[in-house]
């Protein structure tokens, strides 16, 4: 084999290997931008849902007691505070993640994602807990009421 067509070769598979590098990354790009698109609709889907849960909520309390209110908004404050420490904490840890290398950055945003994923979980168990309790709570009520 003569030393131009190895060379030869060698330039035909570098151009190969470019195209391929080339197609691949246009691939994470798009599924980068999905990903992206996908959160974006996930955040939106939640604020509705949040609104929508607000609504009933406000539903709710227009039907309780004073004492009922205060205690509520209450709990409300303390879970808003909750949130905003959250929020500003997360701020911080992520303004810090950004300076670092992708694939650093790339396992803190994963890392993260998952640890608010099980904190969401975990609040989710409690708003269970919480309607079972309201459930049987407004059963033992009207049994009461209705002198049963």
């Amino acid at each position: 084999m003569k030393l131009s067509d190895l060379l030869t070769g060698l330039a035909e598979n570098a151009r190969v290997f470019e195209t391929r590098a080339r197609k691949w990354q246009d691939e994470m790009e798009a599924k980068g931008e999905e990903l992206m698109a996908s959160a974006r609709r996930w955040q939106e889907s939640a604020k509705a849902r949040q609104e929508d849960l607000d609504k009933q909520i406000q539903g709710y309390l227009a039907d309780a007691s004073e004492n009922v209110r205060t205690q509520w908004a209450e709990m409300q404050g303390g879970w808003d505070e909750q949130v905003a420490r959250t929020r500003a904490k997360a701020e911080e840890l992520r303004a810090k993640a950004e300076t670092m290398q992708a694939e650093d950055y790339a396992d803190w945003s994963e890392a993260y994602a998952a640890t608010v994923v099980s904190y969401a979980q975990q609040m989710q168990d409690q708003a269970s807990t919480a309607v079972a309790a309201a459930t049987e709570a407004r059963a033992k009520a009207d049994a009461l009421k209705n002198g049963v």
